[in-house]
């Protein structure tokens, strides 16, 4: 199966805001009730839907069964200027009755129809492995050589000194940056 780059994108920041939910500062599991709270501000997130659809989509976590893969599969080829109508994307799943109410509410937004079918795409996406085709384009970023290895070095060894690369270095100072804001906010420093 092959994503498109629209969805590929989204699928790392619906990720990246679910894990984001999902655990409290103490490691608490605390995902259904986060997820609770999201729904209560719909009317508020709804203003978000077309900018950032991963942060309002999340409210329809788990409220999707699919019941035809394959047109959800052909739906992730395509970019976000020439995605399916909701009506099409709509008889290839079923939602949840707890969710109708939700969705009934997005519909009547201007771009309600829009945002139902990638937030199914997300959705569908977060119940799927991605494929090793899919993750290409995430290695071109960081290209691997036949080993497994990253092929540039991330530390050098220097006569004993260690040289850190160009990312290790601005990790280093965006880290220290932090730290140095926290501290003049009034935080102890981590270091």
């Amino acid at each position: 199966m092959h994503i498109s780059s629209f969805f590929l994108e989204l699928r790392s920041a619906y990720q990246a805001e679910l894990d984001d939910l999902t655990f409290d500062s103490e490691g608490r599991h605390v995902l259904r009730k986060r997820l609770a709270d999201k729904r209560q501000e719909l009317g508020f997130l709804l203003q978000l839907m077309d900018l950032n659809p991963e942060l309002v989509a999340v409210v329809l976590h788990q409220a999707f069964h699919f019941t035809a893969p394959a047109v959800m599969d052909h739906f992730l080829t395509h970019n976000d200027d020439e995605l399916l109508a909701w009506d099409s994307v709509q008889q290839a799943l079923t939602i949840e009755p707890w969710a109708l109410p939700i969705v009934d509410q997005i519909l009547q937004e201007p771009m309600g129809e829009w945002f139902m079918t990638v937030a199914a795409a997300l959705e569908y996406m977060h119940t799927k492995p991605l494929s090793a085709a899919n993750r290409a384009p995430e290695a071109e970023k960081d290209p691997e050589d036949a080993h497994g290895e990253s092929a540039r070095p991330q530390v050098q060894e220097d006569g004993g000194a260690r040289i850190e690369d160009d990312d290790d270095q601005d990790a280093r100072t965006r880290e220290e940056a932090g730290n140095d804001w926290l501290a003049e906010q009034g935080f102890d420093r981590k270091d």
